[in-house]
C-alpha cells in the first residue's frame, strides 16, 4: 500500500460518549472520507434482536455517528437494516433502543430484506468477485438505494464461531447479500474480501465507528461474554479497522484468512507499519477466545469439515427450516434464558454501559 491507514482508538465513558464518539470520527478521518455531498448509509450491526450489549450497535454508537455526521451537514442520512434467518430487525430496533435514536433524529428506514421496501437490481462490479461467483453463477444484485451512496458502518468489537473476530467488513454481508445468503458460509473469508471489493465501487467512500465499550468475548456473535473495555474505533479503512480489533483482543491477523486475503488483493491495510494508529493509548491483547457452542459444534463439520457434502441436502432443501427452527431454540429459549438474561441483569447493575443502557435516552431536541 502506497499510503497509511489511519485507525483511531479513543476511550471513553457513559458521561463523555457522545462528545468521544465524534472526536473518533474526527480523528479516524470522516472529513476525507466523506469529501462531498451525497446520501449517507446508515448500516446498523443488529446481530441479535434480543438487548445482549456487546453483540448489537447500541444506541450511544448511533446517536453520536448522526450527530457527528449532521454537525459535518453530510446526507441525507438514511437507515439500512436486513434480516437473518435468526433475527427481527423491528423487534431488534426497539429492544436495542435504536428505534427511538432514529425517530428523534427524523432518520429516514429501509428494511432491505422487503421487496416492497427496496429493490436489488443486477450489476456487475469491476473488480473480480471469484468467492460470490461461487453462490451467485446467475449473477450479482444489491439495493439499488446503495449505489453512489457513502456507507457509514456501525460494529462492535466481537468475536466470531466462523471468521474468529467480527467487525465492519462483516457488517456489509446482511445489507449486500439477500437471498442465499447463508450458503455463503463455507467460503466466508473470500466472499467479505469480495464485498469489500464491491463497496469501494458501490459507494463513494466508506466509514466506521466500531463500539467497543463492551466487547464480546467467546463464541461469537451472540453467545458471548460482555468485557468492559471502554474505547471506540473510526476508520476509513474497515480492513485496517478490523485487523486493529483483531490484534486489541489478542489475535494475530495475519493468522485469519479474511485478512490474508484481503491484503493479497490491495483492498485494505493489514500490516502495522501500513496503519497510522492515532488517538488515545490503550492495552493490546486482552486475551479473547472464540471457543464453540451448539451453533458451530454443528456448523463447523456441513460449513468447513467432514460433512460439506450434505450442505445441498441439509441447506437447500425444506430441511434448512429445522435448522432455523433449532437455532432460535438453542439462542432465544435456551442461551438467552440461562445465560443471556442473567449476564446482561450483572451488566446493568456492575457496568456504567448497563447502567446507561437501561436509562437510556436520545438528547435530540425536536428531531434537529
Amino acid at each position: 500500500m502506497t499510503e497509511k491507514s489511519t485507525v483511531a482508538i479513543v476511550r471513553t465513558s457513559a458521561k463523555t460518549v457522545l462528545e468521544d464518539v465524534a472526536r473518533v470520527c474526527e480523528l479516524g478521518g470522516l472529513d476525507r472520507a466523506f469529501a462531498g455531498d451525497g446520501p449517507v448509509i446508515l448500516k446498523d450491526n443488529i446481530t441479535w434482536h434480543l438487548p445482549f450489549l456487546s453483540a448489537n450497535t447500541t444506541p450511544w454508537q448511533l446517536e453520536g455517528a448522526i450527530r457527528a455526521l449532521k454537525a459535518a451537514e453530510l446526507g441525507p442520512l438514511i437507515a439500512v437494516h436486513n434480516d437473518t434467518v435468526v433475527t427481527n430487525p423491528k423487534d431488534g430496533l426497539k429492544q436495542l433502543k435504536l428505534q427511538p435514536v432514529y425517530q428523534a433524529y427524523g432518520i429516514e428506514q429501509h428494511f432491505v430484506n422487503d421487496p416492497k421496501d427496496v429493490r436489488w437490481t443486477p450489476w456487475r462490479p469491476q473488480a473480480p468477485t471469484p468467492w460470490l461467483d461461487k453462490v451467485y453463477p446467475e449473477g450479482l444484485a444489491f439495493p439499488e438505494l446503495f449505489h453512489g451512496t457513502y456507507v457509514f458502518h456501525l460494529p462492535t468489537v466481537k468475536t466470531h464461531i466462523y471468521t474468529t473476530t467480527t467487525g465492519a467488513v462483516k457488517n456489509s454481508f446482511g445489507g449486500l447479500l439477500n437471498t442465499k445468503r447463508h450458503y455463503c458460509h463455507s467460503w466466508i473469508h473470500g466472499v467479505l474480501a469480495d464485498l469489500v471489493a464491491v463497496q469501494k465501487e458501490l459507494h463513494r467512500g466508506m466509514f466506521a465507528v466500531a463500539d467497543g465499550t463492551l466487547a464480546g468475548n467467546g463464541p461469537g456473535p451472540r453467545t458471548m461474554q460482555p468485557v468492559e473495555k471502554n474505547l471506540l474505533i473510526a476508520s476509513a479503512d474497515p480492513v485496517a479497522m478490523d485487523a486493529v480489533a483483531a490484534r486489541l483482543m489478542g489475535f494475530d491477523p495475519w493468522e485469519i484468512e479474511l485478512f490474508q486475503e484481503c491484503a493479497s488483493r490491495d483492498l485494505g491495510a493489514v500490516d502495522e507499519k501500513d496503519i497510522d494508529l492515532v488517538g488515545d493509548e490503550v492495552d493490546f491483547g486482552w486475551g479473547f477466545e472464540v471457543g464453540d457452542n451448539l451453533a458451530s459444534s454443528v456448523g463447523d463439520p456441513l460449513w468447513f469439515g467432514a460433512f460439506k457434502g450434505l450442505q445441498y441436502l441439509m441447506f437447500r432443501t425444506p430441511l434448512v427450516r429445522f435448522f432455523v427452527a433449532g437455532s432460535h431454540v438453542y439462542h432465544d429459549e435456551y442461551w438467552w434464558r440461562r445465560h443471556g438474561r442473567r449476564r446482561m441483569a450483572k451488566v446493568a447493575t456492575e457496568s456504567q454501559w448497563g447502567r446507561l443502557f437501561a436509562s437510556y435516552r436520545p438528547q435530540a431536541d425536536g428531531g434537529a
